[in-house]
């Protein structure tokens, strides 16, 4: 079988550690068709991680498999697990990198006004299908207590891909942990505040506020950052100079700034608030 397998981790791209787990992977089934969402989630980023996951995922061929390890737990008593939808498979920690997945296919209503890694144990609805990592006869051993994404990852991944059942690789469960997932809100004075989730390699600050959110038309909202002020929602990314908001790709507002990095020039990161301001 030639099942597509994506890999999303923290692990960057200046060590062994996904070549380690690649090599694993196509040891078992040389004919895995492995591919790489990002490797550059920031060090220990759930969140960030479970985000990018969630924009990525969809765009692949059904019954993929998406290996997603961000993982400061390893080694400890947090579960592996299998996650089953009716489009895909998710090989991960049980630590919250699925949770974006599990809310847009199973509304749990968990959000936060704030970025917070308090995580919750929720029930998986109808359609959702889970299994626990426990069967050590598909692992890679000796096990390492700081490297499960080669040693259990990556071989449970290949077996997923040459057509084991999840339930093979251990028992089912019907819960898995979930973080709240960031949602923009608003205050007293009907301001609409929003959170960074991600910043891309060009330094785009891309928030947790869609379209559906923004309260009013583009042309009629005020975006304030960091002490500066955005007027309006431009259509593309040559449309302004300077700083600018546009409704990016994945569907969410995010800032922008033309010829140049806005993460830089605003000196902001992962989880500091924007606001969005109806004209007046």
């Amino acid at each position: 079988m030639n099942h597509v397998i994506t890999l999303t981790t923290d692990f960057g791209s200046s060590d062994a550690y996904v070549a380690a787990m690649k090599g694993v992977i196509l040891t078992i089934n040389p004919k895995a068709n492995i591919i790489d969402i990002t490797h550059s989630i920031e060090p220990q980023n759930i969140l960030q991680g479970a985000f990018i996951l969630n924009i990525a995922y969809r765009y692949f061929p059904k019954q993929s498999i998406h290996m997603a390890i961000v993982d400061p737990g390893v080694g400890s008593e947090r579960q592996a697990i299998i996650l089953k939808t009716s489009s895909a498979l998710f090989i991960a920690p049980d630590n919250g990198i699925l949770s974006y997945v599990i809310n847009e296919l199973s509304p749990t209503g968990i959000s936060s006004t704030q970025y917070t890694y308090n995580l919750e144990k929720v029930n998986l609805k109808s359609g959702l299908e889970a299994a626990v990592i426990t069967d050590p006869r598909f692992w890679r051993h000796p096990v390492s207590p700081t490297f499960h994404g080669r040693d259990i990852f990556a071989p449970v991944a290949a077996g997923l891909s040459l057509g084991i059942s999840l339930y093979e690789f251990g028992e089912k469960i019907t819960s898995l942990h979930i973080l709240p997932t960031p949602k923009p809100f608003f205050d007293p004075q009907g301001n609409l505040i929003g959170h960074i989730l991600h910043i891309d390699h060009f330094g785009n600050l891309i928030t947790d506020i869609k379209s559906s959110d923004l309260p009013g038309k583009g042309e009629d909202i005020v975006i304030e950052i960091a002490g500066h002020r955005i007027q309006g929602v431009s259509s593309y990314y040559a449309q302004d100079v300077g700083l600018m908001a546009i409704l990016g790709s994945s569907g969410y507002l995010e800032i922008s700034l033309s010829a140049g990095s806005a993460c830089d020039f605003l000196g902001i990161g992962v989880g500091d608030e924007i606001r969005v301001i109806p004209y007046r």
